[in-house]
């Protein structure tokens, strides 16, 4: 969904596409709207493919394990309706510092990592099989390994965000640098951000988007497409990559500690949601409910 560009607009984990005024290029952001909050109204009642009793009370489990593994984390995120309640942090502050260099540090990590996840997915939703799938595929991983520059910026606060005319650089509000103090949670952003750039302004992974929304929505009941689709997607990819690093770069820290990072800022006290974003609480079951083996491994931990 493209708004025009006086819409107000406030941080929430997905993306929003605004017009740039006097261009045709489109800037992705981490945002929320600043909308009358909706509940996620159900698609079907009866759905033949959504999530079995036990499937549905393992997304349970693994969401509570999420949430309870941030209030312990040391490294653990922070919610993305405290990170906007907080004062501007000045980009030269130790937090916002230290966030830019991990950022930039795990970009070409993360731009790997996406690759891979975008090729996992095309093959588990036979994003293969549709018109001219090889070209648009090669179109987007060349936009991912072209991003090179991470760039702290005070005035966006709590919001990350890449323009098309700039596709190159992610730009990330120093709240949300130092709102997201581990490895695994700037994996999964700058995973987000990358699935955007990757998308461009051709929507070259839109059949990709329709696929994920329409099974999310069979398992969970909810609405789950157009903008909402694109933003589960993003965050899907999110997952994926989190959960790669993870399993390359071995810790003493507990399995499911390190893979609740990258949804811990979900873990939202007011949880809402609107037409193009799933809310936070609903985004982490929903993603659970799509990868029941990560579901798994944070109930058990192995």
């Amino acid at each position: 969904m493209r708004l025009p560009n006086y819409a107000p607009i406030k941080f929430v984990a997905f993306v929003l596409i605004i017009t740039v005024a006097g261009g045709g290029f489109g800037a992705f952001a981490q945002r929320r709207a600043k909308r009358k909050p909706q509940r996620d109204i159900s698609l079907t009642s009866h759905s033949r493919d959504s999530l079995s009793p036990e499937a549905r009370e393992m997304v349970e489990l693994a969401s509570a394990v999420v949430c309870k593994e941030r209030s312990r984390d040391p490294k653990g995120s922070v919610p993305i309706d405290d990170m906007q309640a907080r004062p501007s942090l000045p980009v030269q502050s130790p937090e916002a510092v230290a966030g830019a260099k991990r950022a930039q540090r795990l970009l070409p990590i993360a731009k790997a990592l996406v690759v891979t996840s975008l090729r996992r997915l095309a093959k588990d939703y036979d994003f293969r099989n549709s018109k001219g799938y090889d070209p648009r595929l090669q179109r987007a991983i060349a936009r991912v390994e072209a991003v090179r520059r991470i760039r702290p910026d005070m005035d966006s606060r709590d919001n990350a965000s890449v323009f098309l005319r700039n596709p190159h650089t992610i730009v990330f509000g120093t709240i949300f640098l130092a709102g997201l103090p581990s490895d695994e949670g700037i994996i999964s952003v700058l995973a987000h951000e990358l699935v955007h750039i990757a998308d461009g302004a051709e929507d070259s992974l839109n059949p990709l988007f329709r696929a994920v929304g329409n099974h999310a929505s069979k398992l969970t009941a909810m609405k789950i497409h157009e903008q909402r689709a694109e933003e589960l997607t993003c965050d899907l990819v999110g997952t994926l990559a989190a959960r790669s690093y993870v399993s390359t770069t071995p810790s003493y820290e507990p399995l499911s500690r390190r893979l609740s990072r990258a949804l811990e800022h979900n873990c939202v006290e007011q949880d809402e949601g609107d037409d193009d974003h799933l809310s936070p609480r609903n985004t982490i079951h929903a993603l659970l409910a799509l990868n029941p083996v990560l579901s798994r491994e944070l109930v058990y931990g192995r």
